[in-house]
């Protein structure tokens, strides 16, 4: 990990990105602390699977039911 200041990293930024593109995390600082971080760029590995949680979550047949009085009190809400 290679940490430097904002003025060297406004300076370098074409040279620190590709540094970070070949894997090296570099910390951008200012008046010596840490506020970013330049890391190499990943996507996303695999695409989301629709219907991959089916079978795995279970909506009971009331969960449209209105609230119950006292809930809805609790919000703020008259019954």
């Amino acid at each position: 990990m290679k940490t430097i200041n904002i003025h060297e990293a406004k300076t370098h930024l074409s040279r620190l990105v590709e540094e970070a593109a070949e894997g090296q995390e570099i910390i951008i600082a200012k008046a010596g602390k840490p506020r970013a971080r330049l890391v190499p760029f990943r996507s996303q590995v695999e695409p989301r699977k629709f219907g991959s949680m089916r079978g795995k979550i279970k909506i009971p047949n009331n969960w449209d039911d209105p609230l119950p009085d006292e809930i809805l009190r609790a919000f703020g809400v008259k019954p």
